[in-house]
């Protein structure tokens, strides 16, 4: 009652007048509701509901909230929504309320940078977990580092013996570990470019994946997981310099690998499963829905667990213990009471969400692609998935419910690659076409089109920071994109 009480007094209503009311009931992203239903007037858009939820919810300082009906964000007052959608005032009305990044991300629009250095396609790019260095991959058989502040090359990496495949940065900012198409996986000092010890070998063909230990698990970082064409995934300590546990147990290619908040392994294959494993190297469940390949793995946490303690204030760390309790307090405000979700694409066309530690059965089955799924990425706040497709759409989908959102088409080519601004708002693609989209989430538009690739954009990154974008391809050139 004094919930009620409280929203009448808010927004001024006259239980006379109720036929101008609506009845809502607020819940979180996950379905809870907040407080019991209450009638809200017709005139009560965004704004009211925002300084509802925030009362509600008794926050000292007042926190920024979109709302979705049915997965469609309300931008309208009430009456206008349920107007224009026909919506019956005799139901109650489900409003998601669903906090929203209190920084801005502004899109990007023009190249600012483009670099050469490479001398064959650029194959991986990857910005550090605080968004200040950027790293890349290429068929050149070199890692190169670049320095952001004057755009230009800073160090170029030599040791592989092949292309450089796969490049991935610890959450903790001080290595950077890269795979070839030889197998073997090298650790390299950012601060430096200089190799840090021998190469770790142990897979017998080209790598497919590596995915550090989060931060909030052990810090310093010295564990990651890297997976294959051979059939392994393996655990390698850089410190130890040797391998811990090889999980095998595939019977094709692992073609991604992912190690979760929760301290498990995610691994997906070409025979069709989804194996998950504990760090320990124990397999302890396999999710076995698709029909073809898996070809690409995403956590709700990743965003999170890439970027560890650091966040959008620059905010640095005098230990390791210190950035450890940092990167756990995010994570934990992240995650939420939820479990951690996984998305997985595969060559079927299908997506499956799947909350992996409590059901061997998928929570939503997502078809619509016409083609392979070639990328899942969920976006930061764990909202929304965003899937490329050889089929050149780029989709949308609730990331909780897996409900479907939104298909973004431009793209005359298969999307090769995505990736989201920090704050959930936009979403980059890469693609054959030699092009990049930026994508409004709110609009479910195209926001910017940024051509200057002379051919396949194979790589695509959008620093923690969320000021620029790293692209590389087919034509040699990292580009740097900024607004």
């Amino acid at each position: 009652m004094e919930v009620i009480e409280q929203s009448k007094e808010m927004m001024e209503l006259d239980p006379k007048t109720s036929s101008n009311n609506v009845m809502c009931q607020l819940t979180d992203p996950e379905g809870q509701p907040l407080g019991a239903p209450l009638y809200l007037p017709q005139t009560a858009g965004p704004p009211q509901l925002q300084q509802l939820v925030n009362q509600l919810l008794c926050n000292e300082e007042r926190l920024p909230y979109a709302f979705y009906i049915s997965d469609q964000e309300l931008v309208v007052q009430l009456g206008d929504y349920l107007q224009k959608n026909k919506v019956s005032v005799e139901k109650v009305l489900r409003i998601v309320y669903q906090p929203q990044a209190i920084f801005r991300i502004r899109p990007v629009n023009r190249c600012s940078a483009t670099i050469a250095g490479h001398t064959e396609a650029v194959l991986s790019v990857s910005f550090s977990p605080d968004g200040k260095h950027l790293a890349s991959g290429s068929g050149d058989t070199t890692v190169r580092l670049w320095d952001l502040t004057t755009q230009t090359p800073l160090f170029s990496c030599t040791g592989h013996k092949n292309w450089v495949l796969y490049i991935a940065w610890s959450p903790d900012g001080k290595h950077l570990a890269s795979g070839s198409k030889s197998g073997e996986l090298l650790t390299w000092d950012p601060q430096t470019g200089k190799q840090s010890g021998k190469p770790l070998m142990g897979h017998k063909k080209w790598i497919t994946g590596i995915s550090w230990e989060p931060v909030h698990l052990t810090a310093p970082c010295r564990r990651f997981v890297s997976s294959s064409k051979d059939g392994d995934a393996r655990i390698w300590d850089i410190t130890l310099r040797r391998c811990l546990h090889c999980l095998s147990g595939h019977t094709k290619t692992v073609t991604c690998v992912k190690w979760g908040g929760d301290g498990m392994i995610y691994t997906g294959s070409q025979d069709c499963t989804i194996k998950i494993w504990t760090s320990e190297g124990k397999l302890i469940r396999e999710l076995k829905n698709h029909a073809h390949w898996v070809n690409s793995l995403a956590l709700s946490t990743e965003y999170t667990l890439r970027t560890g303690a650091f966040d959008h204030t620059g905010r640095t760390y005098s230990s390791p213990e210190e950035m450890k309790e940092a990167a756990l307090a995010k994570y934990n405000k992240m995650k939420g009471n939820a479990p951690e979700r996984l998305v997985s694409g595969s060559d079927d066309f299908h997506l499956y969400l799947w909350e992996p530690l409590t059901s061997k059965q998928p929570k939503a089955h997502l078809t619509g692609h016409q083609q392979l799924v070639n990328h899942v990425y969920f976006s930061p706040d764990g909202q929304w998935v965003a899937s490329a497709s050889f089929d050149k759409s780029v989709k949308l989908w609730n990331g909780i419910t897996g409900n479907f959102v939104a298909s973004f088409r431009g793209h005359v080519g298969p999307v090769y690659q995505i990736s989201w601004s920090a704050d959930s708002r936009l979403l980059l693609s890469g693609s054959k076409d030699s092009t990049l989209k930026v994508w409004d989430i709110r609009t479910k538009k195209l926001k910017q089109d940024l051509p200057g690739h002379a051919d396949e954009v194979f790589a695509v990154d959008w620093s923690p920071d969320g000021e620029k974008v790293a692209s590389g391809g087919k034509d040699r050139v990292l580009k740097l994109w900024m607004n």
